[in-house]
């Protein structure tokens, strides 16, 4: 069977100035890594022979509908406007419509030079791949909205980074890709039509409901509050929460330098690049809302008096802080067995965190300890569990079943730092085997799974990730 992609493209359709058509660098010998089956069915994509497919992937051949291109935008990047981004290394194929009904883009990263690589050879490494590969899919089990993976192939290629590494390329399914950057880039030249068109496509989309600009400004709004709650319930820091990044969809996009909390601390940062902790896991609910103002700032610029939505913009903007804390302390509830709401839950999930934080306590596997009543055994100093179980043993009384609801909120397994750098340095020798493994059992997050339970333990001294590093 000759592999089928059922391509109903839209992106294509609008103007130029979105995107710039262009063609997959071929290469030399391309290789299937893993191939997503349950994606590929949803997107009512009928696989073909393993080479076949590893050639598709690879943008070696292009399978009929695909309108290769890469997208325009710009963003913020640590707060400094950059007024000309783009896909540098990624070009979008085309759209399909899934079983669900809805639209998703399917894309093609590290597939060579585009208009916007700039010095950049358009290609990527092994690792990232590997690494958004497993961590995007890992979050869609989790239940946190997120771009997923569809395939994962080696080139046959070396790609010059530090040194000489294996290339790769990801094929990514989202919702879409537009970012708040995209809108970014039409409003700093000044072109309010392009702006307007964007604004619409955008509303047709994702949000039909929504009324003018204004009204996708508050849907984009409720998706990321939702989204970034959804991140801190399960120790998930993006490390580059940079406008470019941030999709207005409400989908986690673009997994360079993240990682996820061993031991809790509020102002951990990993990323290599985030030398001052402007996205450190505390701070993202505020670095969410300062990405919804420059969108904000962008979309009024096509208003006939942009001063008319400056008012009901900046109400908008100042209501997300308290949307993503009501949705925080939905999810932190839960994680600690609660469905019933009392005034003291905000002082009383605080204190475990600062507990916590104080103990070296473990982020994922104290929540689940919860359940089994052995919590204590993560904090260095267990007296300092004990005087906080006290008082939460009190608070449970009002609940009727709460370890049926922090099983089904709490994981097991999340893809740990450490984990994701063994799986990677096997690839790099060739060995799938952990990748394989690590995929399926990140599939079901929140099931025992008595065999994996090595993949639930902690880095030793040794084993230690201090540093996760951008994808390029």
């Amino acid at each position: 069977m000759s592999l089928h992609i059922p391509f109903d493209n839209t992106f294509a359709r609008l103007a130029p100035h979105f995107y710039s058509p262009q063609l997959p660098e071929p290469v030399k010998a391309p290789h299937l890594i893993a191939l997503n089956q349950d994606l590929a069915r949803m997107l009512q994509i009928a696989p073909g022979e393993i080479p076949e497919m590893a050639e598709v992937f690879a943008g070696n051949v292009l399978v009929q509908g695909a309108e290769p291109l890469a997208q325009a935008y710009a963003g913020h990047q640590f707060g400094n406007f950059n007024p000309q981004l783009g896909d540098g290394r990624a070009l979008l194929l085309g759209e399909v419509l899934g079983q669900d009904g809805k639209r998703y883009d399917i894309q093609l990263k590290g597939a060579g030079r585009t208009p916007y690589s700039r010095q950049g050879d358009g290609r990527a490494w092994l690792g990232p791949v590997l690494r958004e590969y497993v961590v995007s899919e890992a979050m869609h089990a989790l239940g946190i909205p997120t771009t997923r993976a569809l395939a994962a192939v080696t080139t046959g290629e070396t790609v010059w980074r530090e040194g000489g590494m294996p290339g790769a390329i990801l094929t990514r399914v989202a919702a879409s890709h537009l970012r708040v950057g995209t809108f970014q880039l039409f409003a700093a030249r000044g072109q309010t039509e392009a702006l307007k068109q964007l604004t619409d496509y955008a509303i047709a989309r994702h949000y039909p409901d929504a009324k003018g600009p204004m009204g996708l400004l508050r849907a984009v709004r409720d998706a990321q509050a939702g989204l970034i709650a959804a991140w801190m319930s399960v120790g998930f820091i993006h490390g580059v929460m940079n406008t470019d990044n941030c999709s207005i969809s409400g989908e986690t996009i673009d997994y360079g330098p993240c990682a996820f909390l061993d031991e809790y601390h509020p102002e951990q940062v990993f990323s290599s690049i985030d030398r001052m902790g402007r996205y450190a896991y505390a701070n993202q609910p505020s670095i969410a809302v300062w990405n919804l103002a420059q969108l904000a700032t962008a979309l009024i610029q096509q208003l006939e008096d942009p001063q008319d939505g400056v008012e009901e913009a900046t109400a908008i903007i100042h209501a997300m802080p308290s949307l993503i804390e009501a949705e925080w302390l939905r999810l932190f509830r839960r994680k600690i067995g609660l469905v019933t709401i009392d005034s003291g839950d905000l002082d009383l999930i605080s204190d475990l965190l600062e507990r916590m934080a104080e103990n070296q306590a473990d982020f994922t596997n104290t929540f689940r300890a919860l359940i089994g009543g052995n919590a204590r055994a993560e904090f260095t100093d267990p007296a300092a569990f004990d005087a906080w179980h006290t008082k939460w043993k009190q608070r449970q009384q009002a609940e009727q079943d709460p370890k049926a609801v922090m099983r089904a909120t709490n994981p097991c397994f999340i893809p740990r730092n450490h984990r994701i750098e063994e799986m990677i340095a096997a690839a790099v020798a060739k060995d799938f085997s952990p990748f394989h493994q690590l995929s399926k059992i990140l599939a079901h997050p929140y099931e025992e799974q008595p065999d994996a339970v090595v993949y639930r333990q902690p880095p030793k001294p040794d084993e230690v990730v201090r540093a996760t590093f951008c994808g390029t």
